[in-house]
């Protein structure tokens, strides 16, 4: 986390994705409101910017951007239409052309309709301007994946709505003269699919420096699984739990919980660990190589997933009917530690979590989650999410994109006696709206060395502005912030808060 001298400094920051910035093309982009929105952290002196995966998400009304196509590849809706005019690859009157998206939730079909096509014409663009040394040497630096993921790009818009394994079967088991085949049939779809990454990796990496200048370190997220139709599945089978078909022979989840009484299916094929130790993770390896590349620091989603993880047998309705297994543990994380010099990684402790989790955590120092929304159940003077439970090596949030806004679980899922709590802890009644602000103050004032709040939070917003809503696949990742809703009031009030709990 932040340092000075060596010491870890205490520090606030803000949970925001980049769909979720204002734009007027439908979706938050890479452009001019990310630098904005880095200038009010900067200004309310925040020391953090906390987004979701960044990844290529599939095609779909809902993508989630934990549900990816590639662990690698960048979500190319992210890309900003306006930096790419700055560079001359559109013009003024293309980004007229454009259809101007209202503020509000994302509508997902209507930005790829009018995204895509812009895409492809700045690529036409910066062909026809043929100055390409710095995409060449882009596309030089990342052949290790981009070549086979720029590939797997392509194939998807010559057989759409075809998962990998469906495809013809030299294609599936990749036999070397299909792959030089397709290759040369399909070079032109793969050198623009290489652009896509181009422009978005060279977009992200200007933001990223840009904050570094204002003193703000990112805080990424990585999720544990990826997608069976995934350029990763179809070029490193090996690495997953596949039968002689590659179907998966398990899927994870995890059981019954807080979030879902029937447990969460997420259909992501579990990884053959045995496999992964005798090559060294070496498959692990370049995606945290990566991670630690695009960001300061590294939040792994389903860290629990290490220790030991959910299997379900595929075919299965829910999460029910699975088994824990043992993960790689210590193994894994002594082979990263060898491997790079430090892991910035917060980890992602929350659900059923035992204390070989727990002991996991300790033994590498990464510090774990504690969501204030948790604590005013039952047992709560010994909750560990209570804020006077709290250890120093911890990030506390008010809530996470999976969880309700602090306004929208007072008002719709509190309990009566979770409400006497947060009352008897505060000292006072408190409405809806004040609620947010309640709990940003007593995690402001926490031994917690960190603290992220979700910007729903910032704002007071009810429920409408939930992000996402576990073992659910249909209106979710969806909202926006309106620029206006951003105050010098609500700044100057988050910067004070700020100071005073000495954060600054």
């Amino acid at each position: 986390m932040s340092r000075e001298g060596g010491k870890k400094q205490r520090g606030s920051g803000v949970l925001l994705h980049i769909v979720s910035l204002p734009s007027s093309y439908g979706i938050g982009d890479l452009g001019s409101s990310a630098y904005r929105f880095a200038d009010f952290l900067a200004e309310s002196g925040q020391k953090y910017w906390q987004i979701l995966p960044l990844n290529a998400t599939g095609l779909g009304d809902f993508p989630s951007p934990y549900n990816s196509i590639s662990s690698l590849a960048g979500n190319i809706l992210l890309i900003s239409p306006e930096m790419l005019a700055d560079q001359g690859w559109l013009e003024t009157e293309d980004l007229a052309r454009l259809p101007v998206l209202l503020p509000g939730k994302i509508d997902y079909p209507a930005v790829m309709r009018g995204k895509i096509p812009m895409l492809r014409l700045a690529y036409e663009r910066f062909r026809e301007r043929n100055d390409t040394r710095d995409y060449e040497r882009f596309c030089a630096v990342n052949s290790s994946w981009l070549e086979d993921y720029a590939l797997f790009a392509a194939l998807q818009e010559q057989f759409p709505g075809t998962v990998w394994n469906r495809w013809p079967r030299e294609l599936r088991d990749r036999e070397p003269e299909a792959l030089k085949s397709w290759k040369e049939k399909l070079r032109e779809a793969i050198a623009r699919e290489k652009f896509f990454q181009y422009v978005f990796f060279q977009q992200w990496m200007k933001l990223k420096e840009y904050c570094g200048r204002k003193q703000i370190q990112i805080i990424g997220d990585l999720p544990i699984y990826v997608d069976y139709n995934s350029v990763d599945l179809w070029v490193n089978p090996e690495v997953f739990k596949l039968n002689a078909q590659k179907e998966p022979l398990a899927v994870a989840g995890v059981p019954p919980d807080y979030f879902s009484p029937t447990g969460q299916l997420w259909g992501n094929p579990v990884y053959n660990w045995e496999g992964l130790k005798s090559r060294g993770y070496s498959w692990w390896i370049k995606r945290m190589d990566q991670n630690f590349y695009l960001y300061d620091l590294v939040r792994i989603d389903h860290f629990r997933g290490f220790a030991a993880y959910w299997e379900v047998p595929p075919g299965e309705k829910t999460a029910v009917n699975g088994r824990w297994v043992q993960g790689p543990a210590e193994d894994f994380f002594q082979v990263m530690s060898k491997r790079f010099t430090e892991l910035p990684i917060i980890a992602e402790d929350l659900g059923v979590i035992t204390e070989d989790v727990n002991e996991l955590r300790r033994r590498f120092g990464f510090p774990g989650m504690k969501i204030l929304l948790f604590a005013f159940g039952g047992d709560f003077p010994n909750s560990p999410y209570a804020p006077h439970n709290f250890e120093e090596n911890c990030v506390a949030y008010t809530g996470t994109h999976d969880n309700n806004t602090a306004r929208g679980w007072f008002e719709n899922e509190a309990s009566k006696e979770e409400k006497e709590h947060l009352r008897k802890y505060l000292g006072r009644e408190v409405s809806p709206a004040e609620v947010p602000w309640e709990l940003i103050r007593i995690a402001m004032m926490s031994v917690a060395k960190t603290v992220i709040f979700p910007m729903q939070d910032i704002l007071s917003l009810g429920q409408k502005a939930r992000m996402n809503r576990p073992a659910t696949t249909t209106g979710n990742y969806q909202w926006r912030f309106d620029s206006g809703e951003i105050t010098p009031e609500i700044s100057l009030r988050l910067k004070n808060l700020t100071e005073v709990c000495g954060r600054l």
